[in-house]
């Protein structure tokens, strides 16, 4: 092992797990190479802070995929929410990262700074709190990510609806992780061998929602933890399905993962979302991977309520976050890259959101 490697290994809590774990991956590794991706934000962050990509033999890539719920979110979806800041009484309460997207024309920390009504918060209750708090203001929540976040946008809905709540309202941009692996494993542009899948989306839905990537498309998966060592497990029992010519979907992160998921969670989203068709960045239009508010609790819709005039959606000029989420492209080959786009200055998402590849890419390489 050489001297790099070595380091490198001593980063981790156990090195000497990960040296077996390394070999492992060596030694079962395709001859001709293979292309892993992992599709999820928290992933990404620990292949790059760990330098797992530098362990891993000659022709096998890792490529980052569509897992940063602020980078997949569109900009149509990004200028509503900013038409819904400028609409009079109205203050929108959001995760902090999604203060600093730019949409067309602006960002909510652009809206702020002009005396709009945003606040922080970390999680849909305190919206709620904020909405029970001030009965003159409508409270709108800004509703994105996967599955994980999904279960308790719903209690807070449904808590709405019982306490008889007339100012709690959500912009509901929340998506589903497998039908965006579909789009990105019939992608004929890129040749995707197996995923790294998702740890925290998994914690919901299980793994039996994945099992069509095996059987229909021959691609295997493996769900795995965020600890680097994780991670190399993860990437091992991929490579062992390559080595044996099988296409399987397993779970390296039994502590916190079951097959059928967590039902009470599903029984949530299921009460208040239906799912519909949404626009992701970089992916376009994909049937059923979008959640929105079912017609019972349709006032709690903000686009409903409010029907806000949004402003014709326009792309930021050259930046290529649409084709870094698709794995077409590196961050690093990105003309605007620490040239035009760095996380002070963001062009786009990707670079926004602690969890986005270009963000990582910038912080660790």
């Amino acid at each position: 092992m050489t001297g790099g490697f070595a380091e490198e290994l001593a980063k981790f809590k156990d090195p000497g797990l990960a040296r077996e774990l390394v070999s492992a991956i060596g030694r079962l590794a395709p001859e001709g190479g293979a292309t892993l991706m992992e599709v999820c934000g928290t992933h990404t962050v620990s292949i790059a802070r760990a330098g797992i990509r530098d362990l891993m033999p000659a022709g096998v890539r890792l490529a980052s995929g569509p897992g940063c719920p602020v980078c997949v979110t569109c900009n149509r979806d990004i200028d509503t929410v900013i038409a819904l800041a400028r609409t009079p009484g109205v203050t929108i309460a959001t995760f902090g990262d999604m203060t600093r997207v730019p949409g067309s024309t602006s960002s909510l920390l652009t809206e702020q700074a002009a005396g709009r009504s945003i606040q922080i918060v970390y999680s849909p209750l305190d919206a709620l709190t904020l909405a029970q708090a001030n009965p003159e203001q409508q409270i709108v929540f800004v509703g994105v990510g996967f599955e994980t976040t999904t279960p308790l946008v719903a209690r807070s809905v449904k808590r709405a609806a019982d306490l008889g709540l007339k100012n709690f309202s959500v912009f509901a941009a929340h998506k589903n992780m497998p039908g965006a692996l579909e789009a990105i494993v019939a992608d004929p542009q890129l040749k995707v061998d197996a995923l790294i899948l998702p740890g925290h989306v998994s914690t919901i839905i299980g793994a039996r929602p994945y099992e069509f990537l095996a059987e229909k498309y021959g691609v295997p998966g493996v769900i795995t933890g965020f600890e680097p060592v994780d991670v190399l497990q993860g990437i091992a029992m991929i490579m062992c399905q390559l080595h044996e010519g099988r296409s399987e979907i397993e779970i390296a992160y039994a502590r916190g993962v079951m097959r059928e998921g967590n039902p009470h969670a599903m029984a949530a989203i299921d009460e208040v979302f239906e799912t519909c068709t949404a626009t992701w960045r970089g992916l376009g239009d994909i049937p059923g991977s979008g959640y929105r508010l079912r017609e019972q609790f349709a006032e709690f819709d903000a686009v409903r309520r409010f029907q806000p005039e949004v402003e014709p959606t326009i792309e930021p000029k050259g930046c290529r976050c649409g084709d870094v989420l698709r794995a077409h492209l590196a961050p690093s080959d990105c003309p605007l890259f620490r040239k035009v786009c760095t996380p002070e200055n963001p062009v786009g998402p990707c670079m926004v959101s602690s969890e986005g590849s270009c963000a990582a890419y910038y912080r660790y390489y």
